[in-house]
């Protein structure tokens, strides 16, 4: 399950992810990004992952689709989260994210604030 945090606003798209994501809600962030980079032309992604997040395979797939797709209109993806793992895949995909120009980030979970004024700062 998704949420779209309040503090989503103009080119800055915050979700809160728990549980398990299937392919329609994937399907239905996808189109909410897309509403937003139509009105903005680039975006900006937080995203918070609760302690047990999973996504079913078909949803993984059109996420990589999408985002493949659509690197060109991402400024900038914070990552929040207390797992280790993620924290050191994000810093992996960091390297590759800058080739493209999308700047990418880890912040623990204490760190949201911090995490926000980071996404929030334009580029």
């Amino acid at each position: 399950m998704y949420t779209i945090l309040p503090r989503s606003q103009g080119a800055v798209l915050g979700v809160e992810i728990s549980g398990k994501i299937d392919i329609d809600q994937e399907k239905n962030l996808i189109a909410k990004a897309e509403e937003m980079i139509e009105d903005q032309g680039k975006i900006s992604v937080l995203v918070v992952l609760g302690d047990h997040v999973g996504v079913s395979f078909e949803a993984a797939k059109a996420d990589i689709r999408w985002v493949l797709a659509n690197m060109q209109h991402l400024n900038k993806i914070a990552i929040v989260t207390d797992s280790k793992l993620l924290s050191a895949l994000v810093a992996i995909d960091a390297t590759f994210a800058r080739m493209v120009g999308i700047q990418e980030k880890h912040f623990d979970r204490d760190e949201i604030d911090i995490a926000w004024h980071w996404i929030e700062t334009p580029v």
